[in-house]
Order: structure tokens, then C-alpha cells, then sequence
């Protein structure tokens, strides 16, 4: 089942394909609760990159970087040594220095875990910057999401 706030339709949303290994997992072959967590920071980096951005130039032009201020999650079903996963990665919205994504990791369709994430651009300093230009400009280009 897909999370209600997916659209396959949407432009602005990135499946990343991962598989779970043992050093994923606990003792019991389930993926350890903390991984999900590395498991959609990929996810994120895998959409920036799908919009062609590219992070580090970003970086290097003083344009910021992104961390994550707040992350509300829920864990529906375990995920187990071996299984092929999706981590849906979807645009939700945005203010100046702000971007709220939501995530899902998928099984065979069936949705483990689900999150909303919100980031802030930072410039060098450690304060709060406006979001690229070229991150706008992408969003902007969406019809599903005229910001």
C-alpha cells in the first residue's frame, strides 16, 4: 500500500532502490530502527541529485547546505536481512530557508516506515539561509507545485 501523500504522477518525487544487508540488521535480522534514518538521508541526496543539483558545488558557491531540523517518524512493519526496498522521497513544501520533504521505505508495495523531514539551509556560519535559487527555480518548474 503507498503512503496517501504519494502520487505516482508527482514530478517532484524520487524512488531510490536499496537492498538490506547484515550490518543493517540486529540480532534478530531486522533492520535496526536507526537505520531507516541513513536509509532516507540517501534518499534525500539521491532526489537533490535527480533535480541536477549537485550538493558540493553548492557548497564550494557559498549557496548553503542542508540539515535536517526535524524529523517526525513512524515505523509501521519490520524490514528483514535481504529484502529489496524503495525509499520514496517526495516534495511537501517549502518557506525561505526551509524544505519539508516526506519519505516512505516500501516492500513489495507494502509501506515500513514513513516520515516527514524538515530541512534548513545553513550558510557557513551555521545560520539559517535562503534555499538555493536553483532549488526554487525546480520547484518552480512543477506544475504541482507553483511555491
Amino acid at each position: 500500500m503507498q503512503p496517501t501523500w504519494l502520487s505516482e504522477s508527482d514530478h517532484m518525487t524520487h524512488t531510490l532502490s536499496l537492498r538490506v544487508y547484515y550490518e543493517d540488521t540486529d540480532l534478530a535480522g531486522i533492520v535496526y530502527y536507526a537505520n531507516y534514518l541513513k536509509f532516507i538521508e540517501r534518499g534525500r541526496s539521491e532526489w537533490v541529485r535527480s533535480l541536477g543539483l549537485d550538493q558540493a558545488a553548492m557548497k564550494a558557491r557559498g549557496e548553503g547546505v542542508f540539515a535536517v531540523r526535524r524529523v517526525v517518524a513512524d515505523y509501521l512493519a519490520p524490514a528483514h536481512f535481504d529484502d529489496l526496498l524503495d525509499v520514496k522521497t517526495t516534495y511537501h513544501s517549502h518557506k525561505a530557508a526551509r524544505l519539508v520533504l516526506r519519505q516512505s521505505v516500501t516492500r513489495a508495495g507494502k509501506t515500513l516506515f514513513e516520515a516527514e523531514v524538515t530541512l534548513v539551509c545553513l550558510a557557513d556560519t551555521g545560520r539559517p539561509k535562503p534555499l538555493p535559487q536553483a532549488l526554487i527555480d525546480k520547484i518552480g518548474e512543477n506544475p504541482l507545485h507553483k511555491p
